[in-house]
């Protein structure tokens, strides 16, 4: 049998105070280290996405969020295109 396209959901945090957005600045995690970043991550199984920012937040920023205080406000599929390993989901 073969194997069934799989998606790897990921959540970023928009937080703005006072006309600022909150970003960090990658370092030691072997992708994009050095550039900045919104808080983000990918969910775990059984995970909302709310629950899986709320989670995030804390581990990247020490940030306490609870989910009830967290909306979704976007949802994006990004895809692959043909011998464009940049360019992938």
């Amino acid at each position: 049998m073969a194997e069934r396209f799989k998606i790897i959901p990921a959540c970023y945090l928009v937080l703005i105070k006072d006309g600022r957005t909150l970003l960090l600045r990658r370092y030691n995690t072997g992708y994009e280290d050095g550039n900045y970043s919104l808080v983000a991550g990918h969910l775990d199984g059984e995970e909302t996405f709310r629950h899986a920012m709320a989670r995030e937040a804390e581990e990247e920023a020490d940030i306490i969020l609870t989910p009830d205080s967290l909306r979704v406000v976007h949802v994006m599929h990004r895809f692959a295109v043909p011998n464009e390993p940049q360019l992938r989901e």
